[in-house]
């Protein structure tokens, strides 16, 4: 049986055909060995365990892309594909993705959770409680040691020092270290005394791999902020960490320095504010004074409001003049009645029977009654003579002639 006879380039091709149909997809484990990064921005490596290595590529754009350090010494899982280079006659793993080995295991777990708990709600926006604009109590949820709490504290104290800061320290790495945050959080929200219940409360940590930051991705911690009834804001590692702490948090910040800023307000631009606000009250009063002002000057110059005292001055001159009128026609009446008066009183003068009396007259009273004639007068009548001095009595004599 004779065997065709292949060069060295179709033998390679067949090699490269058949284990790059037979290898598309591959995750290998191993330890990093030769890391060459190139001036391209290519990076090159050996994948390594005790019985064997494979070279590896990392392209450039997928280079940039992978959020672990790569040097040699630490143990990856590396997904891609297997290429055969021809020129060199060697197989190699083309890298499309890079973690740190047991990240793997921790991202499916991840993965699954965040899909469980977006269906229960707890990223729902509606959810979220808005942070107070001016908290009073500020409760921090962190290690009493290190940079964070120290950075922290430094920018509350400048930006608001008027706040009030508790702390509850707690573990935020290893062991127990959710059911230790999930404690704080469940303490300030139960606590009884009013002075340990803060406006806001700030979770935080450092940076780290996403094994240190474990405590922060499982379902303890994120069921505890989810009942939280106080506003929480989340700082958990650095700006490119995404925690499940974060997304069910009613804020996230990118660091635990950039927590401490959302939580409060700055001194300085709150009394700008203020100041601003008082200016636009002073306006806006004195806005409202001067049209008021206006207002009454229109009002005043107005034939509205100028009528009645006008129309008062024209009654006041209608009764001064009737007044006069009333004044002369009385004085005239008056005169009138007094002349009137006094010639009646001439005219009873003349007619008063005293007056007559006076000249030598005589008045006949019989009965009571004056008597005008001698027909009414009879013998042995009684009747009384009136002189101007006085009465006289008398007797009629029956001697007439």
């Amino acid at each position: 049986m004779s065997t065709e006879i292949l060069s060295v380039s179709e033998l390679t091709q067949q090699i490269k055909t058949e284990l790059e149909m037979t290898f598309p997809a591959v995750k290998v484990k191993g330890e990093i060995s030769n890391y060459k990064r190139h001036s391209s921005g290519h990076s090159y490596l050996t994948l390594k365990d005790d019985g064997a290595q494979i070279p590896a590529v990392i392209w450039k754009n997928t280079g940039i892309r992978l959020a672990v350090e790569l040097r040699d010494g630490i143990n990856v899982v590396a997904e891609g594909r297997l290429e055969v280079y021809p020129p060199s006659g060697r197989y190699q793993l083309i890298c499309t993705a890079v973690t740190a080995a047991g990240e793997g295991a921790l991202q499916q777990a991840f993965a699954e959770l965040l899909q469980k708990l977006a269906k229960a709600g707890y990223f729902a926006a509606e959810r979220k409680k808005p942070i107070p604009a001016i908290p009073e109590t500020i409760a921090l949820i962190t290690s009493s040691t290190g940079a964070v709490i120290e950075d922290m504290s430094k920018v509350l104290e400048r930006r608001f020092p008027a706040a009030r800061v508790l702390l509850y320290p707690v573990k935020v790495q290893g062991t127990d270290a959710a059911e230790s945050v999930a404690a704080g959080i469940a303490w300030f929200n139960e606590t009884k005394n009013p002075a340990h219940r803060p406006d806001v409360i700030i979770i935080a940590r450092g940076g780290g791999s996403l094994e240190d930051l474990q405590a922060f991705n499982g379902e303890v911690v994120a069921n505890a902020l989810y009942h939280s009834s106080i506003p929480v804001i989340s700082a958990i590692g650095h700006e490119t960490d995404l925690t499940i702490a974060d997304m069910t948090a009613d804020l996230r910040a990118g660091t635990p320095s950039i927590a401490a800023e959302l939580a409060v307000p700055d001194t300085g631009e709150l009394l700008r504010r203020i100041e601003t606000l008082q200016s636009k009250q002073d306006r806006a009063v004195q806005n409202k004074v001067e049209g008021a002002e206006r207002q009454i000057y229109s009002i005043c110059s107005s034939y509205a409001f100028n009528r009645p005292p006008l129309q008062m001055e024209q009654f006041e001159e209608r009764i001064t003049t009737l007044l006069d009128r009333t004044t002369k026609t009385i004085r005239n009446r008056y005169t009138e009645k007094a002349e009137r008066y006094a010639s009646l009183l001439q005219q009873l003068a003349l007619l008063d029977y005293r007056k007559t009396l006076e000249r030598g007259y005589v008045l006949v009273k019989k009965e009571g009654k004056f008597m005008t004639g001698i027909a009414e007068l009879h013998p042995d009548d009684r009747v009384d003579l009136l002189f101007h001095e006085g009465t006289l009595p008398a007797v009629i004599s029956r001697d007439q002639k």
